[in-house]
């Protein structure tokens, strides 16, 4: 890939995570969302997002989106970012407009640009893997224009939790066709998937930034054309908060990729240690195996904790600076 086409990439932090609000809410009752907690003391989900997008991109064209109301938490720890590439969204309307919005400012600035999205909830044991695979999704997008590359995780055990992607059959390695989206089956389900070469949809996704907003034209056209007019330079300054509290909340998967299933391809990712932490079980499951060493930047240690599981949730304004 050329110097000049060097991709960018979209950390996405603008969620709640409500569903860890058991562990991520202090004695006062304030709760942190989880993106700007850690693991064990170490740096927190979303400083190991950006650096997992910086494997990527280079800096200049390492993009996040965050909420408005989220301020007192990422402000301390963005300050390395061009302000540019700090996109505040005013309100939570669903992970599709967490997409869309950086999406079109992204596209403003860069019309060829190809694109990285990285949640920055995630979990890996194995960052290299999961490098090597996103490099892969990139050469894909290179040598098929227009395609949409979602990266599924191989999956270890039958959980009915996560989101699966089937990929269609007739095709030995690499990426793949996608035949269906399975949401949340249950375990007897996820067994019979797990045999039909399913994957974990890890919600990481590689493309022409062109190839996406297609997705959304096709999907949510009337959604995409009121962001576009909100964020033209001759709409008035409260044209994007006017927006916003107008449009209704979609969800990415459910709402623009099914249904358009030929338009992507998906690349199994082999195990490598990956959890979305959605639920506290799973980041008790990572507590119990994993510490962060802090002299490496995103390397670990095994270890068994001591004491009671936690997400360390760090204080306001503070920095947790990547070695």
């Amino acid at each position: 890939m050329s110097t000049t086409n060097r991709p960018w990439s979209l950390v996405l932090a603008a969620g709640e995570g409500s569903r860890l609000r058991s562990m991520t809410t202090d004695l006062h009752g304030v709760t942190v969302p989880k993106q700007f907690c850690s693991l064990v003391g170490g740096p927190s989900l979303l400083r190991l997002a950006l650096s997992r997008a910086a494997q990527a991109s280079p800096w200049a064209r390492i993009t996040t989106i965050v909420a408005q109301h989220h301020e007192p938490w990422w402000k301390g720890q963005l300050g390395f970012l061009p302000s540019s590439n700090i996109i505040v969204q005013p309100r939570n309307r669903g992970t599709a407009l967490g997409i869309l919005l950086p999406l079109i400012r992204i596209l403003t600035r860069d019309p060829m640009a190809h694109l990285v999205v990285l949640p920055s909830d995630h979990f890996v044991a194995d960052e290299l893997v999961l490098g090597h695979s996103i490099q892969m999704a990139l050469t894909e997008i290179e040598q098929r224009p227009g395609t949409t590359v979602l990266l599924g995780i191989v999956p270890h055990e039958p959980d009915p939790q996560f989101g699966w992607i089937v990929p269609s059959e007739g095709e030995a390695s690499g990426a793949r066709e996608v035949a269906r989206f399975v949401e949340k089956p249950p375990v007897q389900i996820a067994e019979q998937l797990m045999q039909l070469g399913a994957v974990w949809n890890s919600f990481i996704l590689v493309a022409a930034g062109s190839a996406i907003l297609r997705l959304f034209e096709r999907k949510l056209p009337v959604v995409t054309e009121t962001l576009r007019m909100a964020l033209h330079r001759s709409a008035p300054p409260d044209a994007l908060e006017r927006a916003y509290a107008e449009i209704d909340s979609f969800d990415f998967c459910k709402d623009v990729l099914e249904g358009l299933e030929p338009m992507l391809r998906v690349l199994p990712v082999p195990r490598c240690g990956w959890s979305d932490l959605g639920t506290p079980d799973r980041v008790r499951s990572c507590l119990r195996g994993v510490q962060f060493d802090a002299r490496q930047t995103g390397s670990l240690q095994f270890y068994r904790p001591p004491g009671r599981n936690h997400l360390h949730r760090p204080a306001p304004h503070a920095e947790h600076v990547l070695a």
